[in-house]
């Protein structure tokens, strides 16, 4: 499953903003130092256990614990309430700390196809590399354990919690398990049959980088909806109207119009045409009843703004 399947499941409990806060936290703090020390574990290899593909494997950990300390920095103001300078809060930070996600992604990809070329190019110019030894082979194979298993656990936080940074750091660690598999298979390649296999290093290497620049574009294409202003899916867009047009008082509805003010929220404006002779007091009670199911039927939208006009009356 894609991230795009992914960060359209919505759990049914309903999370406040609070507990949101520390499962970020929480979720960010664990990925730092798994992180850390991943980063050292396969540094130490690559250099050490002469493995040029560990090394490019240790600067994507690295960018993984960036991206882990962005996602904690950013909770900090994503989560603040409405104010005046911003009435419909500030959930578009975690839309662009999402983005700011995958394009660091993409270009950890771009990073290793260039390194590959590299390699590839000295490998056909003749130059020998040295063979790497088991260290780097357990490193890598130790890369990918921990780093599955936090990428499942962040993945599980995300969507429970409906946060598009989360779920977009999740596919994050997963691009260092991509990246990690190739390298154990050069390595241990290398280890089996000798330097002479050393070209699958690199080639494996490329075809990796290719797998994490589609998993980056895929954290990347849903916050263009968000950031553009984009409106509610059609599912969503029926249902509102359903749940308007479920009131007897309302004989017809027209412009709505939904747009996204974060990741997760949405907010609603209607035009709806009523009795003419209907007492103001009764129309601002229709206002807030409609108003009022809409956020309890549909916990996506953070907002609802209904305008009411007289039915079989031009303007």
């Amino acid at each position: 499953m894609d991230y795009a399947s992914q960060h359209a499941l919505h759990p049914l409990e309903t999370i406040s903003e609070p507990e949101k806060l520390r499962e970020v936290r929480r979720i960010s703090w664990l990925g730092i130092w798994v992180n850390l020390l991943l980063t050292a574990m396969k540094m130490a290899a690559g250099i050490f256990g002469h493995s040029f593909v560990l090394i490019a494997d240790a600067v994507n950990s690295l960018s993984d614990m960036v991206t882990d300390i962005v996602v904690l920095i950013g909770s900090r103001f994503w989560s603040r309430p409405a104010d005046k300078d911003h009435p419909y809060g500030h959930a578009k930070i975690e839309t662009f700390i999402t983005l700011f996600i995958g394009v660091s992604v993409m270009a950890v990809g771009v990073g290793l196809v260039w390194g590959a070329i590299g390699t590839l190019q000295k490998i056909f110019n003749g130059e020998q590399l040295e063979s790497p030894t088991l260290f780097p082979f357990v490193a890598a194979l130790i890369s990918i354990v921990v780093k599955q298993y936090l990428y499942v656990v962040t993945l599980r936080t995300g969507i429970r919690i409906k946060s598009s940074a989360v779920v977009a750091n999740a596919w994050n660690h997963q691009s260092d398990v991509l990246s990690s598999i190739p390298a154990a298979a050069a390595v241990g390649l290398c280890l089996l049959f000798g330097s002479r296999y050393a070209f699958l290093d690199p080639v494996g290497a490329i075809v990796v980088s290719f797998m994490i620049m589609y998993a980056a574009w895929e954290i990347i294409r849903p916050t263009f909806g968000v950031l553009l202003d984009g409106g509610a899916s059609k599912e969503q867009y029926d249902e509102i109207t359903r749940l308007i047009r479920s009131f007897p008082e309302v004989h017809s509805l027209e412009k709505l119009r939904t747009r996204f003010l974060g990741p997760n929220s949405i907010a609603v404006d209607v035009h709806i045409r009523t009795d003419p002779m209907m007492p103001v007091i009764e129309a601002h009670q229709l206002y807030h009843r409609i108003k009022q199911r809409i956020l309890d039927q549909d916990k996506d939208v953070l907002d609802v703004f209904i305008h009411i006009e007289p039915a079989n009356v031009k303007r």
